[in-house]
C-alpha cells in the first residue's frame, strides 16, 4: 500500500499549501467531499495524520517494527538545511527585535526624542532659584539601560547560533560596538571579554550627555548602526526559520524542508 503527497521541490518556499485545493471546485463530491478534504488536510498539517497511521500499523501488524517504519518514513525524508533549531531561531528573531526597538527609541527626533531638554529648577546655597533647560539624564540612563540589557541577550542568543549568516552579521555588530569602545567607556559603557556590555549608572549620569547623544542619535551614529545590524539578525534568523517550516508526524517542526514526497510509507 502505498500513501503519498508529492509536493516537489520546496526551495524558497515558507507553508504554501494552495497546490492541494487545486480542483476542488469541480470535484465531484460537492461540498461535503470538500469538507472531508480539508479535514484531512488538516490533520496532515497537524501531524495526526502521521500519528494514525503509526498506530493503525502498530496494532494491525502486532509488530513494533511495522509502527517504526512508519515513523521513519517520515523522520527519514528530512535533509538538513536548517542548521539551527526553530526555538533557537525564534529567540534570537525575539531578541534582534528588541533591541532594535531600543535603538529606535534613542535614535528618535523632535518632540519624541529622549534627548530633549527640560526646563530644571536649581537653587544655589543662597536659596536663589534659577531655571535652565538640561538634559534629562534619568530617562536617558534608563533609555541606554534598555539597550544594553536588549544587546547583551542579543549576542548571547546569537552566540548559539550555528548559521554562518547569523554569526556574521553578528560579529558585524560587535564590531561596530569595539569600533567605539573608546567613546563608550567615557560614558560608563564597558565591553566585556564575552562581547557583552556593562553600564555604570554613577559614569553615565556624570558624563557628558552631548557624547551620549552623538554615540546613540543621528543618522550613522553607533546607535544607528546597531538598529541596523540589529534588523538583519532578525531577517537571517527568519530566512534560516523558513527553512525549517515544515511539520513532522508528531505535530513539531522538522528542522528542513522535506524532498520529493511530504508523506510517503511504504509497506
Amino acid at each position: 500500500m502505498g500513501i503519498s503527497i508529492n509536493v516537489g521541490s520546496m526551495k524558497n518556499m515558507k507553508q504554501n499549501y494552495s497546490f492541494l485545493f487545486q480542483g476542488m471546485a469541480s470535484s465531484g463530491g460537492g461540498s461535503l467531499g470538500n469538507l472531508n478534504f480539508l479535514s484531512d488536510y488538516a490533520s496532515i498539517k497537524n501531524g495526526s495524520y502521521g500519528k494514525l497511521m503509526k498506530a493503525y500499523y502498530g496494532k494491525v501488524g502486532g509488530s513494533k517494527e511495522v509502527s517504526s517504519i512508519a515513523e521513519n518514513s517520515i523522520n527519514k525524508k528530512s535533509t538538513s538545511t536548517a542548521k539551527d533549531s526553530v526555538k533557537t531561531l525564534s529567540e534570537i528573531e525575539k531578541a534582534a527585535d528588541n533591541l532594535k526597538n531600543s535603538a529606535d527609541a534613542l535614535l528618535k527626533t523632535g518632540s519624541k526624542s529622549v534627548f530633549n531638554k527640560v526646563e530644571v529648577e536649581n537653587t544655589d546655597k543662597n536659596g536663589v532659584t534659577t531655571t535652565s533647560k538640561e538634559y534629562d539624564t534619568n530617562a536617558i540612563y534608563k533609555s541606554v539601560s534598555s539597550f544594553v540589557n536588549d544587546y547583551n541577550k542579543l549576542v548571547k542568543q546569537a552566540g548559539d547560533a550555528e548559521s554562518t549568516n547569523i554569526q556574521h552579521k553578528t560579529n558585524s555588530m560587535i564590531g561596530a560596538t569595539k569600533a567605539n569602545e573608546t567613546l563608550l567607556s567615557k560614558v560608563g559603557i564597558t565591553v566585556n571579554s564575552d562581547n557583552t556590555l556593562s553600564l555604570d549608572e554613577k559614569t553615565f549620569k556624570a558624563s557628558n550627555m552631548d557624547t551620549v547623544k552623538s554615540l546613540f542619535n543621528g543618522n550613522f551614529s553607533y546607535g544607528y548602526r546597531v538598529s541596523a545590524q540589529a534588523s538583519l539578525i532578525d531577517f537571517a534568523a527568519g530566512s534560516e526559520a523558513s527553512k525549517a517550516n515544515t511539520y513532522n508526524m508528531k505535530g513539531s517542526y522538522n528542522s528542513a524542508y522535506n524532498s520529493g514526497s511530504l508523506y510517503d510509507f511504504g509497506f
